[in-house]
C-alpha cells in the first residue's frame, strides 16, 4: 500500500474481458470491403496467385465464385470488383461494354447472393492499351489524359455497371467534374437511387505497385501525377473533398490508408460523410512480406494496422486481409 495518489489505469487493463468491455474502437466484419480481381477468360479453372500480393489472386468467372461463396460463408458483407478484359484499345471499349467481365460478374453475384453489397470500380485504366485513366491525344507520349473527353466514357462505364445490378459505383479516376458526370447519366438512365463512392483524396502513391501487376494497369509512358494528387498536400484534398460532396456523391475515399491517416482524421474532423479508408496493395503486401521473413506477427499487426486506420476516422476499410480475417475468426 501508497499513501501516494495517482492514476491506476491498470486497472482497466487487468484482464482480457475488461479490456475489451473498455475498448474504444473495435473493426466488425460490417466494417470490411474485400477487393477481387476477375479476369476475362475462357479457361474457367483460372487462378493465378498475384506474385507481389501473397494470398490474392486473378480470377475467372467460376473461381471468383468459388471464392465469394466461401467469404460469405465467414460473413463477408461487400467486395469491390476490379476487371482484367480479353483485349484492350486505347479508349477502354471493355469497360463500358454491358458483356464486360465486371458487369458479368456482377450479375453473377447479384443471382446468388441478393444481399451481397456489391461495388464496382469505375476506371479505364485496366481497360486501355496505354494504361492511363482516360482518352489519350493521338501521338501524346506524355501520359496527359483528356479530362472532359473522358467523362463521357466514364458515364456511360456507370451506367453499364448499374444496369448489370451494381449497388454501388466507386470512380477512382480522379478526373475533374466526374461525380458530376456520373450522377448526372445515373439519373437520366433512372438509376437515381445508385450510390457514388468517390474515390475523393486518391494520391499519387508509390504505394500502388502490386496493384497495378494484379490489374495489368500500369502506364506505358508517363506517369498519373497529373490527375492524382501530391502526396506531400492536404489542403488539396480538402478541395477534392469539398467538390466531390457538392458534385452529388455518397461515400468517399481516401487512399492509401495507413501513411494517410493524418488526412483521414482531418476528413472525419471536417465532413459530416460516410468515409472510407482503402488500404492499399502496397499496404498489404509490406505486412505480408515482413511477416513472411519472421520479423512481424502477422494477425497482430494485420489488426493493429486496421484498428488504427478506424480510430483515424474511417467508418468502411476496403482491404486485402478482409477475406483471411473472416476465415480465421479474426473479425466478426
Amino acid at each position: 500500500m501508497t499513501d501516494l495518489q495517482f492514476h491506476r489505469g491498470r486497472r482497466l487493463r487487468r484482464t482480457p474481458a475488461i479490456r475489451e468491455m473498455v475498448r474504444e474502437t473495435t473493426v466488425a466484419a460490417a466494417d470490411l470491403i474485400m477487393p477481387y480481381f476477375v479476369v476475362d477468360t475462357p479457361d474457367a479453372s483460372f487462378r493465378q496467385e498475384i506474385g507481389s500480393m501473397p494470398g490474392q489472386f486473378q480470377l475467372s468467372l467460376q473461381e471468383l465464385e468459388k471464392e465469394i461463396g466461401a467469404a460469405i460463408a465467414n460473413g463477408l458483407r461487400s467486395v469491390l470488383l476490379f476487371g482484367i478484359p480479353a483485349a484492350k484499345d486505347p479508349l477502354g471499349h471493355g469497360a463500358y461494354d454491358d458483356e464486360g467481365i465486371v458487369q458479368r460478374a456482377t450479375r453473377m453475384i447479384k443471382k446468388n447472393w441478393p444481399d451481397l453489397v456489391v461495388i464496382t470500380d469505375l476506371c479505364l485504366c485496366e481497360y486501355t492499351s496505354h494504361g492511363h485513366c482516360g482518352i489519350i491525344a493521338d501521338g501524346d507520349c506524355t501520359g496527359h489524359v483528356l479530362n472532359d473527353q473522358t467523362l463521357d466514357l466514364l458515364a456511360k462505364t456507370a451506367v453499364s455497371q448499374a444496369k448489370a445490378g451494381a449497388d454501388i459505383i466507386a470512380p477512382s479516376d480522379m478526373m475533374d467534374g466526374r461525380v458530376l458526370a456520373l450522377r448526372t447519366a445515373l439519373d437520366k438512365a433512372g438509376f437515381e437511387e445508385i450510390p457514388i463512392m468517390s474515390y475523393a483524396v486518391k494520391y499519387a502513391s508509390a504505394y500502388y505497385g502490386p496493384f497495378r501487376d494484379a490489374a495489368d494497369s500500369a502506364p506505358h509512358f508517363g506517369d498519373r501525377r497529373t490527375y492524382q494528387m501530391d502526396p506531400a498536400n492536404v489542403q488539396e484534398a480538402l478541395r477534392e473533398m469539398d467538390a466531390d460532396i457538392q458534385e452529388g456523391a455518397d461515400l468517399f475515399i481516401v487512399k492509401p490508408a495507413g501513411p494517410y491517416q493524418d488526412v483521414i482524421r482531418l476528413m472525419h474532423d471536417t465532413f459530416d460523410v460516410p468515409l472510407v479508408a482503402y488500404q492499399v496493395s502496397g499496404e498489404y503486401s509490406l505486412i505480408c512480406a515482413a511477416a513472411q521473413n519472421g520479423w512481424i506477427d502477422r494477425k497482430n499487426v494485420m489488426l493493429e494496422a486496421l484498428t488504427g486506420i478506424k480510430r483515424s476516422g474511417a467508418k468502411m476499410i476496403i482491404t486485402y486481409f478482409a477475406a483471411e480475417l473472416l476465415r480465421e475468426g479474426w473479425v466478426r
